[in-house]
């Protein structure tokens, strides 16, 4: 039996290993079909079209955006420093921001019976990547002796690039942070309405937290005393 293992281990390695390589190919053409390869018309013209596109749940609750209009610069030096062009555009972006309400846990919910209070200790928000929106520009300005076209395509890189890491610093300052956990407060506090409202609590306050705050409390606890899924199981169903 050990020989005959031993006889078919190579041939079993060798088929893995195409098997191994030959996805590993099918993967790469998949990308470079999606990235690289123009779909045309039966003329040869190129069309606008999807490519690729892929859907997926979520259980991010959006809380906020932030909107606004970015102005990004970006320069490009060419032929031994003799070739010099930037390029200034203006044009309207937009920031939404989540909190993952999926990483609650009952642990995270607490009850205080005296006050009617439910404390939630919610993740932080978080903003999503910027939406800059580029067909909506409202200025588009190249300056240049001569600006070729690898010129042209590198300074529009440049400015897109730099107006994501301007409006993702932008979204993440502290003031705008604020705000957003402002708004996640009220959203999560509706969020919660619906389920102690059934369970007979409908005057119930929600106060709501997030890390930041927490850790500037220096380890103060909330004056509470039972969690709320204690709350709920000993509550009877509502008529």
């Amino acid at each position: 039996m050990a020989d005959r293992l031993k006889r078919y281990a190579g041939p079993v390695a060798v088929a893995l290993l195409i098997l191994i390589v030959g996805g590993a190919m099918l993967v790469g053409w998949q990308r470079y079909n999606r990235d690289y390869v123009v779909s045309v018309e039966d003329d040869g013209s190129a069309v606008t079209k999807v490519i690729a596109a892929r859907i997926a749940g979520t259980s991010s609750l959006k809380v906020s955006e932030m909107s606004g209009t970015i102005q990004s610069t970006a320069q490009d030096v060419r032929g031994f420093g003799l070739l010099k062009s930037d390029q200034l555009v203006k044009m309207p972006f937009t920031v939404d921001y989540f909190v993952d309400v999926s990483r609650l846990s009952a642990s995270d919910l607490e009850w205080n019976p005296q006050t009617r209070t439910l404390i939630v200790h919610a993740p932080d928000v978080a903003p999503g990547r910027p939406n800059v929106d580029e067909s909506r520009r409202t200025l588009v300005r190249t300056g240049g002796l001569f600006v070729t076209r690898q010129a042209g395509e590198a300074l529009n890189r440049r400015v897109s690039a730099h107006a994501q890491q301007r409006a993702q610093a932008t979204a993440r300052a502290p003031e705008r942070m604020a705000q957003a956990r402002d708004y996640g407060r009220a959203a999560i506090g509706r969020l919660m309405a619906a389920p102690l409202a059934a369970a007979g609590f409908g005057d119930a306050q929600v106060v709501v937290t997030f890390p930041p705050e927490r850790t500037a409390r220096n380890g103060e606890q909330w004056d509470v005393t039972t969690p709320l899924n204690e709350v709920l199981a000993n509550t009877p169903p509502q008529r």
